[in-house]
């Protein structure tokens, strides 16, 4: 990219402003390499601002404003995302290396994540406690206050909506704290939240890394109430930190999720869906298809379609809208240059791919790539890998491939492909898994609760449950 952004700003109370000691991070294309610009480089101090400006928009109209309102204004941002959407589209294709027309669908993802918690806005409701004929008993939802939002680069605005437009539904207010390396898309958002006539204060961003900004942040003794979603080593560090202070943490931290292929699969349906849940967003999703358990009888098949289909993606810059873009950053690009390298060291067979693409000297491209014959114990089949990788592992009997399936530290998500729904059912009840889809990937939405079990975190999000994080639940009672 051939362009310069301008100075890239916090913005608390309504106003942008540069950081206290004026800190600023590089901002980078990862397509080219090139410096886009530089965003200010949050610290305590920032935090502490943009908190205070919370606390007191709390305190202020907002909590007035009956819940109808609110949903209109949610309503009326949402209109205002999907006028913006190409804006937003352009900012996180360039900040993020993702495709445009995928970055297009992920804007769109917003507006309806925005819309469906509007029309819940208004339906907060308590319950009335039978204590008999003297007695009053009932219970307010009530909004915890200020909510911290701790957002990852892969989704830039998609994350924040999903967590911060259910805290707004519940009448809280916000900080978000943006990836420091995928802030764009946020800051422009931003004009449309103060356009839409949402209050200043009611949402602040402060830009920076986790342990300048992220770790005051949720901290801060004003915070009630936490969202976080990132790796498991962060998310242990956040939820250690929530508990400190009494705060509710809803933690999403990633997942090596499994797809348990029988014999009897529909393949052609597998194939189609692994190309999605593999290699979209060159892999770097939270709930992505990442390891393929195969009955060994239809393995080689699996492998070689597989391996075909993903040799012939279009890698190449986001702007250009190929099938796969670069993964986020020179970091990211190392750890999974890494992973390969660890595989092929262990005796895993590449099939296709495994380094740099030909023609891409520059950007943090890395080939789609799978690998069979995959050791279910070794590194790049028990770890996130967070790139455009597929392992494939034969199995022999149902109950293998549940123990491999179960045998990772996380348990965001995992999928069965077979036509027998006694084996389908059974599957899902052992599966150790927030989700489970059957015959399909990506089949959760807006509507559905998403979250994991052991290591991929704590709570849900989407779905009416979202909202209820950020409720407190308060019991009165009148002796007539």
């Amino acid at each position: 990219m051939g362009f310069q952004l301008p100075p890239l700003l916090h913005v608390i109370n309504g106003q942008r402003v540069a950081s206290r000691d004026g800190a600023t991070l590089a901002v980078i294309d990862p397509s080219t390499e090139a410096l886009m610009g530089q965003v200010a480089h949050g610290s305590a101090a920032d935090i502490d601002a943009a908190v205070q400006a919370a606390d007191a928009a709390r305190r202020g109209p907002w909590q007035e404003l009956p819940p109808v309102q609110r949903g209109k204004l949610l309503f009326r941002l949402a209109d205002l995302v999907t006028r913006e959407r190409e804006a937003l589209a352009w900012l996180e294709a360039c900040d993020v290396g993702k495709p445009i027309s995928a970055a297009r669908g992920d804007i769109d993802g917003v507006a309806e994540t925005l819309r469906y918690n509007a029309g819940a806005a208004d339906k907060i409701e308590g319950a009335v406690i039978p204590l008999g004929e003297r007695v009053v008993d009932y219970t307010r939802l009530e909004p915890l206050g200020v909510t911290a939002h701790v957002v990852p680069w892969n989704f830039p605005l998609g994350m924040v909506a999903r967590s911060l437009a259910p805290a707004l539904a519940a009448g809280c207010t916000a900080v978000v704290k943006p990836a420091e390396q995928s802030p764009l898309s946020v800051l422009y958002f931003m004009d449309l939240v103060a356009e839409a006539g949402i209050p200043p204060g009611v949402v602040n961003v402060v830009c920076g890394d986790g342990p300048g900004a992220g770790a005051p942040l949720v901290a801060h003794p004003l915070v009630r109430g936490v969202a976080f979603t990132g790796s498991v080593e962060a998310g242990r560090a956040v939820g250690i930190a929530a508990a400190a202070g009494m705060k509710p943490a809803v933690l999403e931290l990633g997942g090596k999720n499994a797809i348990i292929v029988a014999a009897d699969a529909d393949l052609d349906r597998l194939i189609e869906d692994v190309m999605m849940g593999g290699y979209e967003n060159a892999g770097q999703v939270c709930s992505s298809s990442s390891r393929l358990l195969v009955a060994r009888s239809v393995a080689g098949e699996v492998a070689e379609r597989l391996a075909a289909r993903a040799a012939a993606l279009r890698v190449g810059e986001a702007l250009s809208d190929p099938d796969l873009g670069p993964v986020v950053s020179a970091e990211q690009h190392a750890k999974v240059m890494g992973y390969l390298d660890g595989a092929r060291a262990g005796g895993a067979r590449l099939i296709t791919g495994g380094g740099r693409p030909a023609g891409l000297p520059r950007g943090y491209f890395v080939a789609p790539t799978v690998f069979d014959n995959t050791d279910p114990a070794s590194r790049i089949a028990q770890e996130e890998v967070f790139g455009p990788v597929v392992t494939i592992t034969p199995y022999d009997t149902d109950q293998q491939a549940l123990d491999i399936a179960n045998s990772v530290s996380t348990g965001l998500v995992a999928g069965v492909y077979t036509r027998d729904l006694n084996r389908a059912f059974a599957m899902v009840a052992a599966l150790e898994t927030g989700s489970v889809w059957v015959n399909g990937w990506y089949l959760g939405g807006t509507q559905a609760p998403t979250g994991g079990t052991k290591d991929s975190g704590l709570g849900r999000e989407r779905g009416l449950i979202a909202v209820r994080n950020f409720l407190r639940i308060k019991n009165v009672a009148f002796r007539l």
